[in-house]
Protein backbone atom coordinates (compact mmCIF):
# COMPACT_ATOMS: atom_id res chain seq x y z
CA UNK A 1 0.00 0.00 0.00
CA UNK A 2 1.20 3.21 -1.09
CA UNK A 3 1.34 6.26 1.49
CA UNK A 4 -0.85 8.24 -0.61
CA UNK A 5 -3.53 5.38 0.00
CA UNK A 6 -2.62 6.32 4.28
CA UNK A 7 -5.44 8.79 5.29
CA UNK A 8 -5.94 8.99 8.87
CA UNK A 9 -6.22 12.56 9.45
CA UNK A 10 -3.06 13.69 10.95
CA UNK A 11 0.00 14.18 8.86
CA UNK A 12 2.12 11.71 12.20
CA UNK A 13 -0.59 8.79 11.68
CA UNK A 14 -0.09 8.88 7.74
CA UNK A 15 3.23 9.04 7.92
CA UNK A 16 3.62 5.66 10.50
CA UNK A 17 1.30 3.72 8.57
CA UNK A 18 2.85 3.93 5.16
CA UNK A 19 6.93 3.52 7.04
CA UNK A 20 7.24 0.09 5.81
CA UNK A 21 8.25 -2.48 8.84
CA UNK A 22 11.44 -4.08 7.42
CA UNK A 23 12.93 -0.28 7.39
CA UNK A 24 11.56 0.33 11.15
CA UNK A 25 13.56 -2.91 12.41
CA UNK A 26 16.61 -2.40 10.00
CA UNK A 27 17.02 0.73 11.34
CA UNK A 28 16.10 0.21 15.09
CA UNK A 29 19.23 1.70 17.27
CA UNK A 30 18.81 3.02 20.68
CA UNK A 31 18.39 7.01 21.29
CA UNK A 32 18.99 7.68 24.60
CA UNK A 33 19.82 11.36 24.80
CA UNK A 34 16.45 12.92 24.93
CA UNK A 35 15.62 16.79 23.76
CA UNK A 36 17.17 18.51 26.68
CA UNK A 37 19.18 16.72 27.90
CA UNK A 38 23.54 17.25 28.62
CA UNK A 39 25.66 14.37 28.11
CA UNK A 40 29.32 14.49 29.99
CA UNK A 41 31.42 12.42 27.97
CA UNK A 42 35.15 14.25 27.85
CA UNK A 43 35.90 15.68 24.56
CA UNK A 44 32.27 14.05 23.63
CA UNK A 45 30.77 16.06 26.18
CA UNK A 46 27.34 17.66 24.90
CA UNK A 47 25.18 20.54 26.69
CA UNK A 48 21.64 21.23 25.41
CA UNK A 49 20.14 24.51 24.57
CA UNK A 50 16.82 22.89 24.19
CA UNK A 51 14.14 22.70 26.71
CA UNK A 52 12.82 19.10 27.31
CA UNK A 53 9.95 18.46 24.94
CA UNK A 54 7.15 15.93 25.85
CA UNK A 55 5.43 13.83 23.46
CA UNK A 56 2.04 15.61 22.74
CA UNK A 57 -1.11 13.79 23.71
CA UNK A 58 -1.49 11.50 20.34
CA UNK A 59 2.02 10.48 20.09
CA UNK A 60 1.05 8.78 23.77
CA UNK A 61 -1.98 7.60 22.77
CA UNK A 62 -0.48 5.80 19.97
CA UNK A 63 1.95 3.77 22.30
CA UNK A 64 -0.71 3.80 24.87
CA UNK A 65 -3.11 1.65 22.17
CA UNK A 66 0.56 -0.71 21.34
CA UNK A 67 -0.01 -1.90 24.77
CA UNK A 68 -4.13 -2.79 24.77
CA UNK A 69 -6.37 -5.53 22.98
CA UNK A 70 -6.51 -4.87 19.18
CA UNK A 71 -9.29 -7.84 18.15
CA UNK A 72 -10.12 -11.25 19.20
CA UNK A 73 -7.69 -14.28 18.93
CA UNK A 74 -8.66 -17.46 17.57
CA UNK A 75 -8.67 -20.89 18.33
CA UNK A 76 -6.95 -22.97 15.66
CA UNK A 77 -5.55 -25.87 17.59
CA UNK A 78 -6.75 -29.25 17.24
CA UNK A 79 -9.44 -30.89 19.75
CA UNK A 80 -8.60 -35.00 18.89
CA UNK A 81 -5.08 -36.65 19.85
CA UNK A 82 -4.33 -37.89 16.40
CA UNK A 83 -2.46 -40.87 17.45
CA UNK A 84 -6.06 -42.56 19.23
CA UNK A 85 -8.64 -40.32 18.43
CA UNK A 86 -8.81 -39.55 22.08
CA UNK A 87 -10.27 -35.79 23.25
CA UNK A 88 -7.37 -33.32 24.07
CA UNK A 89 -8.20 -30.01 26.60
CA UNK A 90 -8.60 -27.50 23.71
CA UNK A 91 -9.82 -24.56 25.95
CA UNK A 92 -6.50 -23.56 27.39
CA UNK A 93 -6.98 -19.39 27.28
CA UNK A 94 -7.82 -17.08 30.14
CA UNK A 95 -9.56 -14.51 27.78
CA UNK A 96 -9.79 -14.29 24.34
CA UNK A 97 -8.83 -10.37 23.31
CA UNK A 98 -6.52 -10.42 20.99
CA UNK A 99 -2.81 -8.03 21.91
CA UNK A 100 -0.09 -6.48 19.97
CA UNK A 101 1.97 -9.89 21.59
CA UNK A 102 1.25 -13.25 22.19
CA UNK A 103 1.30 -14.72 25.87
CA UNK A 104 0.69 -18.27 27.43
CA UNK A 105 -2.57 -19.15 27.16
CA UNK A 106 -3.71 -15.97 25.65
CA UNK A 107 -3.14 -15.31 29.64
CA UNK A 108 -2.48 -11.72 29.19
CA UNK A 109 -0.89 -11.10 32.65
CA UNK A 110 1.11 -7.70 31.95
CA UNK A 111 -0.04 -4.40 33.33
CA UNK A 112 1.59 -1.10 31.80
CA UNK A 113 1.84 2.05 33.98
CA UNK A 114 2.85 5.17 32.36
CA UNK A 115 4.84 8.11 34.03
CA UNK A 116 5.28 11.33 32.48
CA UNK A 117 5.61 14.95 33.72
CA UNK A 118 1.74 14.79 34.54
CA UNK A 119 2.04 12.15 36.62
CA UNK A 120 2.30 8.52 36.77
CA UNK A 121 -0.55 6.37 35.39
CA UNK A 122 -2.21 2.81 35.82
CA UNK A 123 -3.35 1.59 31.91
CA UNK A 124 -6.71 0.20 32.26
CA UNK A 125 -6.91 -2.73 29.58
CA UNK A 126 -10.08 -1.53 27.27
CA UNK A 127 -11.98 -3.94 25.62
CA UNK A 128 -11.11 -4.59 21.66
CA UNK A 129 -12.50 -2.56 19.76
CA UNK A 130 -11.13 -3.94 15.89
CA UNK A 131 -13.64 -1.74 13.73
CA UNK A 132 -12.53 1.48 15.52
CA UNK A 133 -10.94 3.83 13.11
CA UNK A 134 -7.00 4.50 13.94
CA UNK A 135 -7.46 8.25 13.74
CA UNK A 136 -6.39 10.79 15.91
CA UNK A 137 -9.73 11.27 17.77
CA UNK A 138 -10.01 7.92 18.21
CA UNK A 139 -6.82 6.99 19.51
CA UNK A 140 -6.81 10.07 22.03
CA UNK A 141 -9.94 8.95 23.45
CA UNK A 142 -9.42 5.58 24.04
CA UNK A 143 -5.83 6.65 25.81
CA UNK A 144 -8.25 9.23 28.30
CA UNK A 145 -10.36 6.03 28.78
CA UNK A 146 -7.24 3.79 29.44
CA UNK A 147 -5.27 6.19 32.09
CA UNK A 148 -5.92 5.97 35.98
CA UNK A 149 -3.92 8.15 37.81
CA UNK A 150 -1.81 7.02 40.25
CA UNK A 151 0.06 9.63 41.11
CA UNK A 152 0.10 12.91 40.84
CA UNK A 153 4.00 12.81 39.91
CA UNK A 154 6.82 11.34 38.08
CA UNK A 155 7.41 8.33 39.65
CA UNK A 156 10.90 8.35 41.16
CA UNK A 157 12.87 7.73 43.92
CA UNK A 158 14.01 11.54 45.95
CA UNK A 159 16.63 13.66 45.02
CA UNK A 160 20.06 12.96 45.21
CA UNK A 161 18.75 9.30 45.82
CA UNK A 162 19.36 8.12 42.14
CA UNK A 163 22.35 5.97 42.97
CA UNK A 164 22.34 1.73 43.63
CA UNK A 165 20.45 0.07 44.29
CA UNK A 166 17.32 2.76 42.64
CA UNK A 167 19.15 3.04 39.81
CA UNK A 168 21.74 1.16 37.92
CA UNK A 169 24.87 2.67 36.35
CA UNK A 170 24.74 5.04 33.99
CA UNK A 171 21.31 5.11 33.36
CA UNK A 172 20.23 7.47 36.17
CA UNK A 173 21.42 10.56 34.25
CA UNK A 174 19.60 9.81 31.25
CA UNK A 175 16.81 7.84 32.47
CA UNK A 176 13.06 9.20 33.32
CA UNK A 177 14.07 12.94 32.81
CA UNK A 178 11.64 15.71 32.31
CA UNK A 179 10.24 15.49 28.93
CA UNK A 180 10.33 11.95 28.61
CA UNK A 181 7.48 9.56 28.73
CA UNK A 182 7.87 5.75 30.07
CA UNK A 183 5.80 2.74 30.42
CA UNK A 184 6.57 0.35 33.12
CA UNK A 185 5.78 -3.53 32.82
CA UNK A 186 4.17 -5.37 35.42
CA UNK A 187 3.18 -9.28 34.98
CA UNK A 188 0.42 -10.90 37.26
CA UNK A 189 1.28 -14.32 37.05
CA UNK A 190 -0.82 -16.08 39.42
CA UNK A 191 -3.80 -16.33 37.26
CA UNK A 192 -1.80 -18.20 34.42
CA UNK A 193 0.40 -20.55 37.24
CA UNK A 194 -3.06 -21.77 38.21
CA UNK A 195 -4.17 -22.45 34.91
CA UNK A 196 -0.77 -23.64 33.54
CA UNK A 197 -0.65 -26.23 36.38
CA UNK A 198 -4.16 -27.23 35.58
CA UNK A 199 -3.34 -27.91 31.67
CA UNK A 200 0.54 -29.53 32.46
CA UNK A 201 -2.52 -31.88 34.30
CA UNK A 202 -4.27 -32.69 31.20
CA UNK A 203 -1.64 -34.50 29.51
CA UNK A 204 -2.32 -38.19 28.58
CA UNK A 205 -2.05 -41.24 31.12
CA UNK A 206 1.35 -41.50 32.22
CA UNK A 207 2.36 -37.95 31.21
CA UNK A 208 1.36 -36.57 33.80
CA UNK A 209 4.07 -35.20 35.96
CA UNK A 210 3.96 -35.48 40.06
CA UNK A 211 5.01 -32.02 41.24
CA UNK A 212 7.41 -32.31 43.83
CA UNK A 213 9.17 -29.29 46.32
CA UNK A 214 12.75 -28.29 45.68
CA UNK A 215 12.47 -25.98 48.40
CA UNK A 216 11.33 -29.27 51.00
CA UNK A 217 13.66 -31.23 50.46
CA UNK A 218 11.55 -32.73 47.28
CA UNK A 219 8.69 -34.16 48.93
CA UNK A 220 5.81 -34.49 46.84
CA UNK A 221 4.21 -31.71 46.63
CA UNK A 222 0.52 -32.11 48.46
CA UNK A 223 -0.17 -34.65 45.48
CA UNK A 224 0.26 -38.15 47.06
CA UNK A 225 -3.18 -39.66 46.41
CA UNK A 226 -3.06 -38.64 43.06
CA UNK A 227 0.32 -40.42 42.24
CA UNK A 228 -1.30 -43.62 44.26
CA UNK A 229 -4.50 -43.37 42.39
CA UNK A 230 -2.55 -43.31 38.77
CA UNK A 231 -3.29 -40.24 37.54
CA UNK A 232 0.11 -38.85 38.16
CA UNK A 233 3.34 -40.89 37.10
CA UNK A 234 5.19 -41.02 40.10
CA UNK A 235 8.32 -41.56 38.09
CA UNK A 236 7.81 -38.10 36.15
CA UNK A 237 8.75 -35.66 38.74
CA UNK A 238 8.68 -31.99 38.17
CA UNK A 239 9.82 -29.55 40.63
CA UNK A 240 7.54 -26.59 41.48
CA UNK A 241 11.01 -24.16 41.33
CA UNK A 242 11.66 -25.55 37.49
CA UNK A 243 7.94 -24.32 36.67
CA UNK A 244 9.27 -21.06 37.67
CA UNK A 245 7.40 -17.82 35.95
CA UNK A 246 5.57 -20.27 33.96
CA UNK A 247 6.69 -17.77 31.04
CA UNK A 248 4.26 -15.61 31.67
CA UNK A 249 6.88 -12.87 31.49
CA UNK A 250 7.11 -13.63 28.36
CA UNK A 251 4.68 -11.07 27.18
CA UNK A 252 5.77 -8.07 28.21
CA UNK A 253 9.24 -8.35 26.34
CA UNK A 254 7.37 -8.69 23.15
CA UNK A 255 5.08 -5.86 24.28
CA UNK A 256 8.03 -3.46 24.97
CA UNK A 257 10.14 -4.66 21.93
CA UNK A 258 6.79 -3.75 19.78
CA UNK A 259 6.49 -0.20 21.72
CA UNK A 260 10.06 0.10 20.88
CA UNK A 261 9.84 -0.31 17.02
CA UNK A 262 6.54 1.28 17.01
CA UNK A 263 8.21 4.26 18.27
CA UNK A 264 11.29 4.38 16.18
CA UNK A 265 8.73 4.49 13.14
CA UNK A 266 7.50 7.59 14.77
CA UNK A 267 10.49 8.99 14.39
CA UNK A 268 10.77 9.31 18.55
CA UNK A 269 14.17 8.28 20.54
CA UNK A 270 13.16 4.69 22.31
CA UNK A 271 15.09 3.05 25.04
CA UNK A 272 14.52 -0.11 27.04
CA UNK A 273 16.77 -0.17 29.50
CA UNK A 274 16.76 -1.02 33.96
CA UNK A 275 14.10 0.56 35.31
CA UNK A 276 13.85 1.45 39.09
CA UNK A 277 14.68 -1.33 41.17
CA UNK A 278 11.45 -3.19 41.04
CA UNK A 279 11.08 -3.32 44.92
CA UNK A 280 11.51 0.00 45.52
CA UNK A 281 9.44 1.23 42.76
CA UNK A 282 5.95 -1.00 44.00
CA UNK A 283 6.71 -0.42 47.64
CA UNK A 284 8.41 -3.23 49.07
CA UNK A 285 8.25 -2.61 52.93
CA UNK A 286 12.38 -3.78 53.03
CA UNK A 287 12.82 -0.72 51.02
CA UNK A 288 10.00 1.73 51.79
CA UNK A 289 11.41 3.27 54.82
CA UNK A 290 13.79 4.86 52.60
CA UNK A 291 12.21 5.40 49.59
CA UNK A 292 8.71 5.72 50.38
CA UNK A 293 5.57 3.86 49.41
CA UNK A 294 6.00 4.50 45.50
CA UNK A 295 3.49 2.75 43.51
CA UNK A 296 1.83 1.05 46.52
CA UNK A 297 1.42 -2.02 45.99
CA UNK A 298 -0.29 -4.41 48.81
CA UNK A 299 2.43 -6.88 50.09
CA UNK A 300 2.14 -10.35 51.67
CA UNK A 301 4.88 -11.16 54.17
CA UNK A 302 4.49 -14.77 55.96
CA UNK A 303 4.33 -15.01 59.01
CA UNK A 304 8.29 -16.96 59.97
CA UNK A 305 8.07 -20.24 60.96
CA UNK A 306 11.72 -22.20 61.95
CA UNK A 307 11.33 -24.48 58.61
CA UNK A 308 12.01 -21.39 57.01
CA UNK A 309 15.60 -21.77 58.11
CA UNK A 310 16.24 -24.08 55.84
CA UNK A 311 13.69 -23.94 52.98
CA UNK A 312 14.59 -20.30 52.74
CA UNK A 313 17.29 -19.22 54.40
CA UNK A 314 15.62 -17.09 56.51
CA UNK A 315 17.57 -16.95 59.71
CA UNK A 316 15.40 -15.17 62.57
CA UNK A 317 11.62 -13.63 62.67
CA UNK A 318 13.13 -9.95 62.30
CA UNK A 319 14.03 -10.99 58.75
CA UNK A 320 10.66 -12.38 57.28
CA UNK A 321 10.22 -9.86 54.97
CA UNK A 322 12.90 -11.21 52.94
CA UNK A 323 9.73 -12.98 51.24
CA UNK A 324 7.25 -10.17 51.09
CA UNK A 325 5.37 -10.34 47.79
CA UNK A 326 3.29 -8.02 46.06
CA UNK A 327 -0.18 -9.38 45.44
CA UNK A 328 -2.21 -6.47 44.45
CA UNK A 329 -2.92 -2.72 43.71
CA UNK A 330 -5.75 -0.31 44.53
CA UNK A 331 -6.28 3.31 43.08
CA UNK A 332 -6.51 6.17 45.02
CA UNK A 333 -9.92 5.92 45.46
CA UNK A 334 -10.24 2.20 46.59
CA UNK A 335 -10.81 0.43 42.91
CA UNK A 336 -8.85 -2.86 42.78
CA UNK A 337 -7.08 -2.65 39.70
CA UNK A 338 -4.56 -5.40 39.98
CA UNK A 339 -5.52 -8.23 41.97
CA UNK A 340 -3.25 -11.75 42.48
CA UNK A 341 -5.15 -15.10 42.26
CA UNK A 342 -4.46 -16.06 46.17
CA UNK A 343 -5.18 -13.94 49.20
CA UNK A 344 -6.19 -11.65 50.21
CA UNK A 345 -7.83 -11.39 47.33
CA UNK A 346 -9.54 -14.52 47.92
CA UNK A 347 -9.58 -16.58 51.42
CA UNK A 348 -8.30 -19.89 50.16
CA UNK A 349 -6.37 -21.30 46.85
CA UNK A 350 -9.64 -22.96 46.41
CA UNK A 351 -11.16 -20.25 46.32
CA UNK A 352 -8.48 -18.54 44.02
CA UNK A 353 -9.09 -21.79 41.72
CA UNK A 354 -12.79 -21.61 41.82
CA UNK A 355 -12.54 -18.19 40.85
CA UNK A 356 -10.09 -19.27 37.69
CA UNK A 357 -12.50 -21.77 36.66
CA UNK A 358 -15.97 -19.68 37.13
CA UNK A 359 -14.24 -17.12 34.90
CA UNK A 360 -13.82 -19.64 32.00
CA UNK A 361 -16.55 -21.42 32.46
CA UNK A 362 -18.90 -20.22 34.52
CA UNK A 363 -21.63 -17.98 33.08
CA UNK A 364 -20.34 -14.79 31.39
CA UNK A 365 -17.11 -16.57 31.37
CA UNK A 366 -14.32 -16.81 28.57
CA UNK A 367 -16.00 -19.85 27.29
CA UNK A 368 -19.45 -19.34 28.20
CA UNK A 369 -19.73 -16.09 26.41
CA UNK A 370 -21.09 -16.84 22.36
CA UNK A 371 -21.09 -13.67 21.09
CA UNK A 372 -17.51 -13.34 21.25
CA UNK A 373 -16.76 -16.91 19.21
CA UNK A 374 -19.69 -15.22 16.64
CA UNK A 375 -17.13 -13.00 15.62
CA UNK A 376 -14.08 -15.08 15.93
CA UNK A 377 -15.61 -17.50 13.51
CA UNK A 378 -17.11 -17.59 10.48
CA UNK A 379 -20.52 -19.17 9.76
CA UNK A 380 -21.73 -22.11 12.83
CA UNK A 381 -18.10 -22.70 13.75
CA UNK A 382 -18.17 -20.93 16.92
CA UNK A 383 -20.89 -22.72 18.22
CA UNK A 384 -19.53 -26.05 17.09
CA UNK A 385 -16.04 -25.34 18.85
CA UNK A 386 -17.94 -24.75 22.46
CA UNK A 387 -19.87 -27.71 21.92
CA UNK A 388 -17.32 -29.79 20.54
CA UNK A 389 -13.57 -28.86 22.28
CA UNK A 390 -13.25 -30.41 25.76
CA UNK A 391 -12.74 -28.52 29.12
CA UNK A 392 -11.09 -29.47 31.93
CA UNK A 393 -12.61 -32.45 33.33
CA UNK A 394 -13.00 -32.69 37.53
CA UNK A 395 -9.51 -34.68 38.62
CA UNK A 396 -7.53 -31.90 36.79
CA UNK A 397 -9.31 -29.09 38.79
CA UNK A 398 -8.99 -30.99 42.14
CA UNK A 399 -5.56 -32.41 41.46
CA UNK A 400 -4.24 -28.38 40.84
CA UNK A 401 -6.55 -27.81 43.57
CA UNK A 402 -4.08 -29.77 45.77
CA UNK A 403 -0.59 -28.39 44.40
CA UNK A 404 -2.42 -24.69 45.30
CA UNK A 405 -3.49 -25.34 48.75
CA UNK A 406 -0.08 -27.14 49.83
CA UNK A 407 1.68 -24.60 48.19
CA UNK A 408 0.32 -21.74 50.91
CA UNK A 409 0.19 -24.18 53.25
CA UNK A 410 3.61 -25.04 53.41
CA UNK A 411 5.39 -21.64 52.33
CA UNK A 412 2.80 -19.55 54.07
CA UNK A 413 2.69 -17.57 50.44
CA UNK A 414 0.94 -18.20 46.92
CA UNK A 415 3.43 -18.86 44.74
CA UNK A 416 6.33 -19.88 46.86
CA UNK A 417 9.04 -20.63 44.16
CA UNK A 418 8.12 -17.44 42.40
CA UNK A 419 6.22 -14.22 43.19
CA UNK A 420 2.59 -13.84 42.23
CA UNK A 421 3.48 -10.23 40.37
CA UNK A 422 6.37 -9.67 38.71
CA UNK A 423 8.72 -7.04 37.52
CA UNK A 424 10.74 -7.54 34.60
CA UNK A 425 13.12 -4.80 35.60
CA UNK A 426 13.16 -2.86 32.73
CA UNK A 427 10.80 0.19 31.09
CA UNK A 428 10.95 1.48 27.76
CA UNK A 429 11.05 5.18 27.64
CA UNK A 430 10.14 7.45 24.55
CA UNK A 431 10.60 10.98 23.85
CA UNK A 432 11.86 13.36 21.26
CA UNK A 433 15.39 13.18 20.40
CA UNK A 434 18.52 15.39 20.95
CA UNK A 435 19.34 16.29 17.35
CA UNK A 436 22.49 18.07 17.62
CA UNK A 437 23.81 15.27 19.80
CA UNK A 438 23.43 12.47 17.17
CA UNK A 439 24.33 15.06 13.69
CA UNK A 440 27.61 15.92 16.13
CA UNK A 441 29.12 13.03 17.04
CA UNK A 442 27.35 9.98 15.05
CA UNK A 443 27.67 8.75 11.49
CA UNK A 444 24.35 7.42 10.96
CA UNK A 445 22.76 8.95 14.40
CA UNK A 446 19.54 9.79 12.93
CA UNK A 447 16.83 8.16 10.94
CA UNK A 448 14.70 10.36 8.33
CA UNK A 449 11.48 9.08 10.29
CA UNK A 450 13.58 11.08 13.44
CA UNK A 451 14.88 14.31 10.66
CA UNK A 452 10.90 13.88 9.53
CA UNK A 453 9.33 13.96 12.80
CA UNK A 454 8.91 17.41 13.46
CA UNK A 455 7.36 18.22 10.31
CA UNK A 456 4.84 15.46 10.55
CA UNK A 457 3.96 15.30 14.05
CA UNK A 458 4.60 18.83 15.83
CA UNK A 459 4.52 20.84 12.81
Amino acid sequence: MSRAEHRSGHPGLDDLLARPLLETLWRRRTHRVSRGASVPAGSMSHRSTHSPQPLSELEEAVLIALTGATGLTMPDRPFDDPRDGKPIMAKPNLTMAGRTAGSPDNAQGTHFFMINDSGTYYLRKLEPAPHEPFDAATLVARAHRAKVRILDHRLDVAEGMRDFPAYLDSNRFLSNLPGSTLFLPVVDLSHQYVNALMYLLTQPDGARPTFVDDRNFYRVAGVRKWVRNGFLNGDLKLPLGALGPMRTQIEADLLLQNLMLTAEGMGLGAWIHASINPQIALGDPKFSKAYGRMLGFTFVTPRWRLADVWRWHVPLPRYANLRSHPVGLTSPEGEPLIEAACPPAHPSMSAAVDAIIEAKFGPGGTYTDKEVFTRIYKEDYGQRYLAEASEYESRVIDCARDVCEYVIGTHRRFPAHTDAIHVPGVWLQAHHVEEEYYDRFFVNGLTPAHREHTGVWDG
